[in-house]
C-alpha cells in the first residue's frame, strides 16, 4: 500500500481506541425535550431531529407526526421513528456550461425520494437507516453523476453514547452516515443537487455544555446509478477533527476551528493528475443574531502532490443586515469569496484550493462553478414578502485568482482548462429566487439565473450567455 494512504489505519485504530475509552459503564442519560409551542422544522440532516417530547400524547398537535414518535414499552427513550422526503424538480438550461457539450432544449426532469427509520434502543443505543432514490428524464446525454442513483442506501449506523444529558455526552457513531459542518463550505451533504453525498466510517463526538469536538475517518460514498451499487471510494480519504465553542470576545460570536486530512488518487487539475495528499487548517468565525449577521472563514492547505508541494488558500466571508423594523423584514448582504489558483503549471508543486465536499448550489441554483482559483463579490437583498413566501435577488461577478488556472466545477473537477487564454474576468450572474413555505411539510420554490459570459469564457470557447430555470416542490414528513 502507498505510505500516502496508510494514515487511514492509523486515524481509524485513533478513533477506535478513543471509543473504548467511553467505556460503556453507563448510558446516555438525557430529560425528554418540553412540549413546544409548534412542531419543529425538518432538519438538513434528519437524524438531528428529535420527537421525544411526543412522549406526551398532548403534544400532538399534527396527525401526520402520528409516525414520528411510536413507543416501545414505558421508557421514552425506547421508540422507533419514521420520516421521508419526496422531491420532484424541473430544470432547463439555455447554453449549459456556456454552450459546452450536450445540450438539452426542453429541460429535464430530477425526483428525489428518501425514507428513514430511526430506532432507538433506550438512551444510549440507537440505529439510524435512511434510503434514496434519484432519477432523472429528460436529459440530452444522460444523468451527470449527481442526479441518479436508481435506490441504495444513503445512511445506516450505529450510535453508542454515554453522558448526562443533551450537554454533556459521548458518541461513537459507526457505519455509514451524512456529515455536515460549519456553513458547508468544506464538508456537506451536498443538498442542491438531486443525490446527496454521505461517507463510510467512524466518528466520535464529545459535547461538554457549549464546546462540542467532532473527530472522524471517513471515506466517500460513490454514487452509482444501479440498485445498492454504492460502495467506499477507497480512492479517497478524508479524516479529522471539528470543533465548534462560543467567542466571547464578541457578542452572540461562536468560533470553529478544524483540523483535516485529505488524500485522492488521481487528483486532476489543470497543471495534470497525480496522487494528492493536503492538510486543511481553517477556522470560522461566525453570528447568526440579527440584525447584524456574519460568517468569515479562512482557510489553509499543505501537502503532496505527486513529487511537489501543495500550498493553497481560501477567504470567504458572508455578512448581512436585517431592517427588522421595515416591511418584509429585508436582509441587505454581501459575500466575498477568494480561493487560490495554480501559479505555475509548469512547477511540480500546486497552488489550486481544493474545497473537499462543499455544498452543492455553492454560488447559486445553476450549480456550474465552484470554490477553486475564484474570487467573487456578490451582493444579495432578501424580502419576506408574505409571511410564508420569501424573495432573494442577487448578483455576483467571477475572476479568476490566478490567470495561469482554469475553472472548476463545484465538485472540484476541471470544467474549463485556463491555458488558452490570460483574462481574468469570467462573468456574472443575476439571480432570484422564491421559495413558498405552504406548511411545514409542503415547500415550493423557483429559481432564475442569467449568467453573462466574460473575456475568459469568450476568449477559451465556447463562451455563450446561459439563462437557467429551475421549479421544485418538496415534501417532507
Amino acid at each position: 500500500m502507498d505510505a500516502r494512504f496508510r494514515s487511514s489505519r492509523q486515524t481509524i485504530c485513533l478513533l477506535l481506541f478513543a471509543s473504548l475509552a467511553v467505556g460503556w459503564t453507563g448510558l446516555a442519560r438525557s430529560e425528554l425535550p418540553p412540549c413546544p409551542a409548534t412542531p419543529p422544522p425538518y432538519r438538513q440532516l434528519r437524524y438531528d431531529e428529535d420527537y421525544r417530547y411526543l412522549h406526551d400524547q398532548s403534544c400532538l398537535s399534527d396527525p401526520r407526526d402520528a409516525v414520528k414518535y411510536l413507543p416501545f414499552g414505558e421508557e421514552a427513550d425506547r421508540y422507533l421513528s419514521l420520516g421521508g422526503e419526496l422531491r420532484e424538480r424541473y430544470e432547463y438550461f439555455d447554453h449549459f456550461k456556456w454552450g459546452q457539450g450536450a445540450q438539452t432544449k426542453d429541460g429535464f426532469f430530477v425526483q428525489r425520494y428518501m425514507l428513514h427509520a430511526d430506532l432507538h434502543l433506550g438512551s444510549g443505543v440507537r440505529l439510524f437507516a435512511q434510503l434514496k432514490s434519484g432519477l432523472e428524464n429528460g436529459r440530452s446525454g444522460g444523468p451527470r453523476p449527481p442526479d441518479e442513483d436508481r435506490l441504495d442506501l444513503e445512511q445506516a449506523f450505529l450510535d453508542l453514547s454515554t453522558g448526562t444529558g443533551d450537554r454533556h455526552y459521548l458518541t461513537l457513531r459507526a457505519g455509514r452516515q451524512e456529515l455536515e459542518y460549519g456553513s458547508s463550505r468544506i464538508i456537506s451533504p451536498r443538498e442542491g443537487p438531486n443525490v446527496r453525498q454521505s461517507f463510510d466510517g467512524l466518528r466520535l463526538i464529545w459535547k461538554a455544555t457549549a464546546w462540542r469536538v467532532d473527530g472522524f475517518a471517513v471515506r466517500p460514498v460513490e454514487t452509482n446509478p444501479g440498485v445498492f451499487d454504492d460502495g467506499p471510494d477507497y480512492g479517497r480519504l478524508l479524516a479529522g477533527f471539528y470543533a465548534v465553542a462560543p467567542f466571547p470576545l464578541l457578542p452572540g460570536g461562536q468560533l470553529d476551528l478544524y483540523l483535516l486530512e485529505f488524500e485522492q488518487r488521481q487528483a486532476k487539475y489543470d497543471r495534470g493528475t497525480a496522487d494528492e495528499r493536503r492538510r486543511t487548517a481553517g477556522t470560522r468565525l461566525w453570528r447568526r443574531q440579527q440584525p447584524l449577521d456574519y460568517n468569515f472563514e479562512f482557510v489553509y492547505q499543505w501537502g503532496r502532490f505527486g513529487e511537489g508541494n501543495v500550498g493553497a488558500w481560501m477567504l470567504a466571508s458572508d455578512t448581512g443586515y436585517t431592517f427588522r423594523l421595515l416591511p418584509t423584514t429585508p436582509r441587505v448582504g454581501l459575500k466575498a469569496d477568494m480561493a487560490s489558483g495554480d501559479r505555475d503549471p509548469k512547477a511540480k508543486g500546486l497552488g489550486t484550493f481544493n474545497s473537499l465536499f462543499p455544498r452543492g448550489s455553492y454560488f447559486n441554483r445553476m450549480e456550474t462553478l465552484g470554490p477553486a482559483n475564484i474570487a467573487d463579490l456578490h451582493p444579495s437583498l432578501a424580502a419576506r414578502v408574505q409571511p410564508k413566501l420569501l424573495v432573494t435577488v442577487d448578483g455576483d461577478f467571477f475572476w479568476r485568482q490566478s490567470v495561469r488556472d482554469g475553472v472548476y466545477g463545484v465538485a472540484g473537477t476541471l470544467i474549463r482548462s485556463g491555458q488558452t487564454s490570460r483574462a481574468s474576468y469570467v462573468g456574472s450572474a443575476l439571480s432570484s429566487e422564491a421559495a413558498w413555505e405552504v406548511d411545514r411539510h409542503l415547500t415550493f420554490s423557483a429559481a432564475y439565473t442569467r449568467f453573462f459570459a466574460g473575456s475568459f469564457l469568450k476568449e477559451s470557447g465556447p463562451g455563450e450567455d446561459v439563462n437557467y430555470f429551475s421549479a421544485w416542490g418538496t415534501f417532507e414528513f
